[in-house]
């Protein structure tokens, strides 16, 4: 399956953010702490150069604490701040505003020696669909200054919203690249919610998640479903479907409604901690791909 998805508004957005981020102070990113790197815009690296830096792992409570751990320093060794938070609950929030003065010192101290200040820091909140950027604005500005939702494409539009007299935020729609070179990338996206579920195959999505699971996380399937893992991905769907009273009138099995089951318990952490994938390992050769649980 070739999963692709950049409609023509990512094109209008990304020519947005690329204007605006010239009067950026700070850029705040936000990945998804269950596929970092996966859920990493490729091109924000290439627009933010020169600009302070902050990668917020959010979603953090549904990731292996032991990723978070390692994802965090990896990013701290390429030079970034970097902070685990669940913007839902606003875990990790009381250090946001601490880490933001840290990441912008430089810029801080130049206004000193200008003799400008208490000039607000001006932060871009970017990231990819689904991502939580809007909810981490929402419980940041104590208010509903974003539109939030479930679903990818909620936010539209840049806005800006001032959280106090020190910062800023610029809200920006998630954008994704206009091609994925390695569909395993792709497939994790689908599994986070990250690609409209209306232009996939939720059978074969759901089906790259229980190969994941069953590899990675053995016994979790049994455990939630009372499923047989080595029975092989299409008979495990059948038996969620049995489990979850996903039949077809007239007999056999409704595999695409337990394949949405499985999809909303993963992505809403009713199956666990679970992390897609960890940091890359570095070789004499280079980086190896970040893109499996084994790398």
């Amino acid at each position: 399956m070739n999963i692709q998805w950049y409609p023509g508004h990512m094109t209008k957005a990304r020519r947005a953010m690329k204007e605006d981020i010239k009067y950026i102070d700070l850029i705040i990113e936000l990945v998804d702490a269950r596929a970092p790197l996966s859920s990493r815009n490729p091109d924000i690296d290439e627009m933010g150069k020169g600009k302070a830096r902050l990668i917020l792992l959010n979603k953090a409570d549904l990731a292996d604490e032991a990723g978070n751990a390692a994802w965090t320093s990896y990013f701290e060794e390429k030079g970034f701040q970097v902070m685990s938070i669940d913007a839902r609950q606003k875990a990790g929030f009381k250090q946001i505003h601490p880490i933001i003065r840290t990441a912008c010192q430089e810029k801080i101290e130049r206004d000193r020696r200008r003799g400008i200040l208490n000039r607000p820091i001006r932060a871009m909140v970017v990231g990819i669909p689904n991502v939580g950027k809007s909810t981490f604005i929402n419980s940041l500005a104590g208010k509903a200054a974003a539109k939030t939702g479930n679903k990818p494409g909620v936010t539209k539009g840049n806005q800006w919203i001032r959280l106090n007299k020190q910062v800023e935020l610029l809200d920006t729609p998630g954008i994704l690249w206009p091609k994925f070179e390695d569909q395993s990338v792709g497939l994790k996206l689908a599994f986070l919610g990250s690609i409209h579920d209306e232009i996939l195959n939720k059978d074969e999505i759901a089906a790259g998640l229980c190969a994941h699971l069953t590899k990675f996380y053995p016994g979790l399937l049994a455990e939630r479903y009372g499923c047989e893992e080595d029975a092989g991905v299409l008979k495990l769907l059948e038996q969620i479907a049995v489990r979850r009273s996903c039949l077809r009138k007239g007999g056999g099995y409704d595999t695409s409604r337990a394949a949405g089951f499985l999809l909303d318990d993963f992505r809403g952490g009713k199956l666990g901690r679970i992390t897609l994938e960890f940091p890359p390992v570095t070789t004499p050769e280079g980086e190896t791909n970040g893109c499996d649980q084994d790398a």
